[in-house]
């Protein structure tokens, strides 16, 4: 199930600026931060992502044409989770029925899009994601 487009401009005005507040502090909450891939520009996108072992699942609820995906598919992408940083190490976008890397909850969550953008966390970095990098 892809969420209309007026529910995506209405999430990226109202709900981003208030959940960026508190995403990076509190699980499943996570932020995500990506490079625009034209822009260069620093993003951060609140997401409920799911952690089993080192492997993290966002389910992809705007599509697979969503800025953050694909900018996070370019493998320049950081997760924000429990006060801690992790690099996004080997993104990919899967469906909730390959693979068995899931947590049950991730599963149940991942079900609702249908497909899922999976990672492997790499170890944790300090401080709130990266700032401005020079390429």
């Amino acid at each position: 199930m892809q969420i209309p487009r007026r529910v995506v401009a209405f999430n990226n005005a109202i709900n981003n600026p208030i959940q960026r507040q508190y995403a990076w502090l509190l699980p499943p909450w996570t932020v995500i931060v990506h490079r625009g891939r034209k822009s260069g520009r620093t993003y951060r996108t609140p997401v409920l992502a799911f952690r089993k072992g080192s492997t993290l699942s966002v389910a992809i609820l705007y599509g697979e044409q969503s800025d953050w995906v694909r900018n996070v598919l370019t493998g320049d992408g950081l997760a924000v989770r429990g006060g801690r940083t992790y690099p996004l190490l080997d993104p990919r976008v899967a469906t909730v029925d390959d693979s068995d890397r899931f947590s049950p909850a991730g599963r149940r969550y991942g079900r609702i899009a249908g497909k899922v953008l999976l990672a492997e966390l790499g170890p944790p970095e300090p401080g709130f994601g990266r700032g401005p990098r020079s390429a």
